[in-house]
């Protein structure tokens, strides 16, 4: 108990020390430098009751009162928490209860249960203010049911299919998408049309970047022009590809235009490795391994734990008779310091539990435990604070049925995440040259913790369930001029109260 107040101790005083140490001298911000907040903006928070019109929050198929304002209200709370980026769902007009965003009505408008164009604009200005960054998901495929367009003989072309109108149904998971008309994106108007859509949002609202549900059959010469034409619109713009079809591979997507692709096979393995504990690693490293070799930048790789169209990560940890907290810190761990791009879904830092659609699209509650907000902060402050996190090689050195370690390294810098996934304690050994050297030491960002080499070995026990993030740095003793500067400083006030103390009772005398 008392070397782990000890360490804490230490750790107060001297990790700004350490993390200014290894801050990034960049100035310039990388995308594979974000961390992006997923939101559902009907879902997320409702800052303005005027666009509440049909709103119903007891049928999770219908409106339920999110809108731009509500984001608006947020920013510095996603902020805090270090999130760089939002990823919104789409905000195009949309046909009757089309809360999601997926039954497009007029791509050229805002829904109206969101809020105004004008709202949209100062939404946007408000993120970049805090030097944060707004993606929109931009559906191409479909339109809506009752779309102007089918009713429109010109634009007969302009779908595939016929052009009657089929119904959608109840608004669930089978019939979101699988009913509404295809656009037909071989049709050059139809690209002209997406293209000037895409250019017009990106003038009139200064947004940073669209996620694009490709799907089968996507003409690649189409969005090589798409690509193209919107770079040209605003430098650095995003383009990230959300659905990845499995006969395309990273090389179709460069030539498309892509700068990233979300990895769905990699998430679904995220999601089943910390499901519950005493499972392998192994899936989880190959098909990382796999990603990394099939995309030139392995850095830019989305990768998520829930969105929109998944069950909850909560309702797995759940339906394993698991406690949701362990689980999501140490699944959140690995998705912060290993290659790519983290994308949290809204709800995550409260581990909002939710199976199948519409379930796992709640309304946010604001009102909750902040043990998990917290930890996520602090892995997003660690992630901004040390380029390894997010530029580094990395390097697996130890796993088994339940545990990892792995290194990261970015010019001098190196940090090593332990991650034990077991009912119980472990101990692992590496060797110094594994680690570093054997002059070195790693201390521990997350809980404290400090790891001396011994007989040129650092031996690791870390509690079950838990993680600890490391940087290895030359070995140090106690900082005297630092502990006789604060003692000095304790002494004198300690000395200021004492006068206190006695003037007073000398003026009651």
């Amino acid at each position: 108990m008392i070397k782990k107040f000890i360490s804490l101790f230490l750790i107060t005083f001297f990790m700004p020390h350490w993390i200014s140490a290894e801050a990034n001298e960049e100035n310039e911000r990388k995308w594979q430098d974000e961390t992006i907040y997923y939101i559902m903006v009907d879902r997320f928070n409702n800052g303005d009751i005027k666009n509440d019109f049909n709103v119903n929050a007891k049928n999770p198929e219908s409106y339920q009162g999110g809108d731009f304002q509500g984001i608006i209200d947020k920013l510095d709370y996603l902020k805090d928490m270090g999130f760089t980026t939002l990823m919104l769902t789409p905000i195009f007009n949309n046909e009757e209860n089309g809360y999601h965003g997926y039954w497009i009505n007029d791509f050229y408008n805002t829904e109206d249960h969101f809020g105004s164009l004008k709202t949209f604009k100062r939404l946007i200005k408000e993120a970049h203010n805090r030097d944060m960054k707004i993606i929109l998901e931009f559906p191409s495929n479909n339109i809506g049911p009752n779309h102007p367009w089918l009713k429109d003989s010109k634009k007969r072309d302009w779908l595939r299919g016929s052009m009657e109108h089929k119904g959608i149904g109840e608004n669930t998971k089978e019939n979101e998408f699988s009913n509404l008309p295809e656009i037909n994106k071989k049709n050059p108007e139809v690209q002209k049309y997406l293209i000037d859509v895409a250019k017009w949002w990106i003038a009139e609202t200064d947004i940073d970047g669209f996620q694009l549900n490709l799907t089968q059959n996507e003409p690649e010469i189409f969005w090589g022009e798409f690509s193209k034409e919107v770079y040209e619109s605003k430098d650095d713009f995003y383009l990230i590809a959300g659905t990845v079809p499995s006969d395309l591979n990273a090389d179709k997507y460069e030539k498309m235009g892509m700068k990233s692709l979300i990895n769905d096979s990699f998430s679904n393995e995220l999601r089943s490795a910390f499901s519950k504990p005493d499972q392998s690693f192994e899936n989880l490293f190959v098909n990382q391994n796999q990603s990394e070799l099939s995309e030139k930048s392995p850095y830019l790789m989305g990768k998520y734990m829930d969105n929109p169209h998944t069950p909850r990560f909560t309702s797995g940890a759940v339906k394993n008779n698991q406690h949701p907290g362990p689980r999501w810190k140490l699944a959140l761990t690995y998705l912060y310091t290993t290659p790519g791009v983290p994308i949290v879904y809204y709800g995550s830092e409260i581990a909002l539990n939710g199976e199948e659609e519409p379930n796992n699209r709640k309304i946010m509650d604001f009102r909750t435990d902040k043990e998990l907000i917290d930890f996520i902060t602090k892995l997003g402050e660690l992630r901004q604070q040390l380029p390894s996190l997010s530029k580094g090689t990395m390097e697996v050195l130890y796993k088994d049925d339940s545990a990892a370690v792995y290194k990261r390294v970015y010019n001098d810098e190196v940090t090593v995440t332990v991650i034990n996934n077991s009912s119980q304690s472990t101990a692992i050994t590496l060797s110094a040259e594994e680690l570093g050297g054997k002059d070195k030491e790693l201390r521990g960002l997350l809980a404290g913790d400090l790891v001396r080499p011994k007989d040129n070995k650092y031996i690791f026990v870390p509690d079950r369930e838990e993680s600890e993030i490391y940087i290895l740095k030359g070995k140090t003793g106690l900082n005297i001029p630092l502990i006789l500067s604060l003692t000095a400083v304790y002494t004198a006030f300690i000395v200021f109260i004492i006068a206190l103390r006695k003037r007073a009772k000398k003026k009651r005398s």
